[in-house]
């Protein structure tokens, strides 16, 4: 179990993507660029409407785990599915990275949460979710054998909308503690930022000593209107932020510590799936590996670089070094 560099808990769903023009958005009904939750009625009716699609396991955290194992990192995972296609789809497309699932798919419960991403000409992604079986996680789930004995664990910020995900995370950082497993965190976006603001607040510095986030995350997490007064008052806490800023790059926090990593050059964007995710996983594959926050910054930014520029959260293996 110690083997493990980075264990994963989160949300598993599976990310269904095709190629859609903005007619297609219009005659379904769905704002373009929206990120909307839906019931197993409307994902099975808009299913039925979309051309040649690929499937793939997702999920902010899954997908981080998934692009670490790419690069070479350990992982584990943990995450709820149904015993469906999409279930097989999930478990199947991670152990093929060598990623550890530590849990079997439900033989109960609702079918295998999914999410369609509509992809633009842009590039940019309209996202519609049916979580499914993923809301079924509890403290049950979370166990001395599951979660093992990682180096780091990345929870997901969405997990503390379901409803037994806040006590099944408070057991997770209970056992991380216990293994001297450090606590990472991914806000996951600005709108569960503000749902959770207080519990996020209480837990950074205290519990969770590494927060991953964009920079309209991390000014709702500390309710300030700028940038700079955000930075300002991570720097106070005890924990490293890694703060992305799209175009702008990264901005790595740790008290005094401040490191301001450039973009790369994107010659056209083909879908914006994923940055922040692949940003995160190359930053754990090189902190687990030893190397500088400056070289974490950079490998970040490499890897969103690679990712936004092909279909797909997923980050390839070699995507690194395809990037100049």
């Amino acid at each position: 179990m110690s083997s493990i560099q980075v264990l994963g808990i989160s949300n598993a769903i599976v990310d269904v993507l095709t190629h859609v023009d903005d007619q297609f958005l219009t005659r379904v009904g769905v704002p373009r660029r929206s990120m909307v939750l839906i019931d197993e009625q409307r994902a099975e009716e808009l299913y039925r409407q979309m051309g040649p699609t690929t499937e793939m396991s997702g999920g902010s955290v899954a997908n981080t785990i998934a692009g670490i194992a790419n690069l070479g990192g350990r992982t584990a995972y943990i995450g709820r599915v149904f015993d469906d296609q999409l279930g097989r789809i999930f478990v199947q497309d991670m152990q093929s990275l060598g990623v550890d699932v530590r849990l079997e798919p439900a033989k109960s419960g609702p079918p295998t949460a999914r999410s369609y991403i509509l992809i633009t000409p842009d590039g940019e992604r309209t996202m519609q979710t049916y979580l499914g079986n993923c809301t079924t996680l509890a403290p049950e789930h979370i166990t001395p054998q599951t979660f093992g004995e990682p180096e780091i664990a990345l929870l997901e910020g969405y997990v503390w909308d379901l409803p037994q995900g806040p006590p099944a995370l408070a057991k997770a950082i209970g056992l991380g503690q216990r293994a001297g497993t450090v606590i990472a965190l991914s806000l996951s976006d600005a709108e569960c930022v503000k749902r959770h603001r207080a519990e996020f607040a209480a837990a950074v510095g205290r519990d969770v000593k590494m927060v991953f986030a964009n920079e309209t995350e991390v000014m709702s997490l500390f309710e300030v209107t700028s940038f700079d007064a955000a930075v300002q008052r991570a720097a106070k806490v005890d924990a490293l932020f890694a703060i992305t800023r799209s175009e702008k790059g990264s901005v790595i926090v740790a008290g005094q510590e401040r490191i301001v990593q450039e973009a790369y050059r994107v010659a056209k964007v083909v879908d914006a799936t994923g940055a922040g995710d692949a940003y995160t996983a190359a930053f754990l594959y090189a902190k687990t590996s030893g190397r500088s926050l400056k070289d974490c910054a950079d490998l970040g930014s490499r890897a969103a670089t690679a990712v936004i520029q092909q279909v797909g959260a997923r980050l390839e293996k070699d995507a690194l070094y395809r990037i100049s």
